[in-house]
């Protein structure tokens, strides 16, 4: 008899496979690390053949390593990196070239020249996003129209868009489903998040033919067969949903007000805000939290783009550390009030700033900072990124009280501890640093008939450790307030 539920986490770093019972004990993981490409100056790209490569053999690891067989596996979820943008051939299968990474910036001046065309508030209306590179329309329209071909392809019903999660099960169903899940289209600039359809107005503007694009489904629902040849026999896929909204239901913030952060190549604060479309006046998003049985649960969400990532960079580009664990113990007798502050803008700022042209900068330096004060820094970038999106819920009217954490970079308790004592917000860690997994673990069970309510799944989370803030609010104010003088001095200097 099945016992098992095999869950898929695509990150942008590495994929991963996870197999669970219902009752979410892991037995049994496989991961990969994929290149990461970055032809020309904020162009970010993967191959779509390593990101199939790379989860595959992360399922078929996962199964040797739990002792399990197709047999064993009753049904499959899949979670991803979102924005990320791919095309492929309808008939072949062959994507028209790499993927456009959703740090990727390359379509900067897309965005501008639409916003300068009175577009901005058209979108920001219809998708509740901005008008930004970080999301997947304008990366479409630039495939368009820079691959020789591309468009008049599309026009002719020759090639197919998605996002990871689509590509992934077009792949595991040998082409028979097209299709997407309502959290992964809310992130493409070309979904309207009123009457959960794609908007042909904004596709109109974008120049993207309809045909292009996959059906949208719930989060929990049929999504059709992972094909025999892939794991053994065909298994059913009962679950997709992007990798932040899968964190929000794998910490269980089912309640309006509830708040989830989650601490990958990014961070990412999610905000349930219920049955309510709940506008930001300080450059949030609105986004699809997570849509069940036809009925939409709604978000407010904070996105920064260098979390874990600037800690792969310490060890990578820098050569700071050889191992990401090496982090805690070298920061720990570095005060938060340091002289050196980083701005991680690798990649542009995100919330509340929205700035694609911004770029990193360390400011504060002496001569007495060394490694151990630029990774502490680094570090304390994240809880000064994080105190942005928080200060701006505030200032939306949200009152934050927990804010429950997830992510690789949870691992770190000094992290942990700065993150608490910089957003002055009691910081909370649970059963599982695997939040975003288990969300669609969750979702899968639930389709699966393991579970018939949220309410349900919310019995299986629980609280592990909690962190206090221990700076008082005149040191805390004063740290941000010189965080924000620098920032200022970053954003003047990429606008001249």
């Amino acid at each position: 008899m099945s016992q098992y539920i095999l869950t898929v986490d695509q990150g942008t770093t590495s994929s991963r496979a996870i197999i669970y019972t219902p009752d979410l004990q892991v037995i049994a993981s496989g991961q990969e690390e994929f290149k990461q490409h970055y032809p020309n100056n904020g162009w970010v790209e993967h191959e779509p053949d390593d990101i199939w490569q790379t989860v595959l053999r992360s399922c078929r690891k996962a199964m040797v390593k739990a002792g399990a067989s197709a047999s064993d596996v009753q049904g499959i979820g899949i979670t991803n990196q979102r924005e990320t943008t791919l095309v492929w051939d309808k008939h072949s299968g062959e994507p028209v070239g790499r993927a456009i990474v959703w740090q990727d910036r390359r379509t900067a001046d897309i965005c501008e020249s639409l916003e300068e065309q009175g577009f901005a508030s058209v979108f920001h209306q219809s998708t509740g996003l901005r008008l930004d590179p970080y999301f997947s329309g304008t990366k479409l329209k630039w495939i368009l129209d820079n691959v020789e071909g591309a468009r008049e392809r599309a026009e002719n019903g020759d090639l197919l868009f998605g996002t990871v999660d689509t590509f992934l099960l077009w792949r595991f169903s040998k082409g028979q489903v097209h299709a997407t899940d309502a959290t992964n289209a809310a992130r493409t600039l070309m979904f309207n998040i009123h009457s959960q359809e794609w908007d042909q107005k904004l596709l109109d503007i974008l120049g993207v033919p309809e045909r292009m694009l996959p059906e949208v489904k719930d989060n929990a629902a049929d999504f059709g067969q992972c094909d025999a040849e892939w794991l053994g026999r065909d298994i059913p896929i009962c679950s997709m949903i992007g990798d932040q909204h899968s964190a929000l239901v794998g910490q269980a913030c089912f309640q309006p007000g509830m708040i989830k952060s989650t601490y990958g190549t990014g961070c990412f604060a999610v905000l349930n805000t219920g049955d309510q479309i709940r506008v930001s006046d300080h450059n949030l998003l609105t986004t699809v939290g997570y849509r069940l049985q036809g009925k939409t649960t709604y978000a407010l969400e904070g996105s920064i783009f260098m979390a874990g990532a600037i800690i792969q960079w310490l060890r990578d580009g820098l050569g700071l550390i050889e191992r990401a664990s090496d982090v805690e113990q070298l920061t720990e007798s570095v005060p938060y009030d340091q002289s050196e502050i980083m701005v991680p803008a690798f990649t542009g700022l995100g919330a509340p700033y929205w700035d694609p042209n911004a770029r990193a900068a360390i400011f504060g330096m002496t001569r007495d900072t060394g490694a151990k004060q630029l990774v502490a820094a680094a570090i304390h970038s994240v809880a000064l990124q994080s105190a942005d999106l928080l200060r701006a819920m505030e200032r939306d009217g949200v009152e934050v009280n927990t804010l429950r954490v997830d992510g690789g970079m949870v691992k770190n308790r000094g992290f942990l501890q700065a993150l608490a004592s910089i957003t002055g917000v009691e910081t909370v860690t649970s059963n599982t640093a695997e939040a975003t997994a288990q969300g669609a673990t969750m979702l899968a069970a639930m389709q699966l008939g393991h579970y018939d309510s949220l309410d349900a799944l919310a019995q299986l989370w629980q609280a592990k450790e909690h962190y206090q803030p221990r700076l008082k609010a005149a040191e805390r104010d004063a740290l941000y307030q010189r965080w924000q003088r620098v920032v200022e001095k970053v954003r003047s200097e990429s606008s001249d």
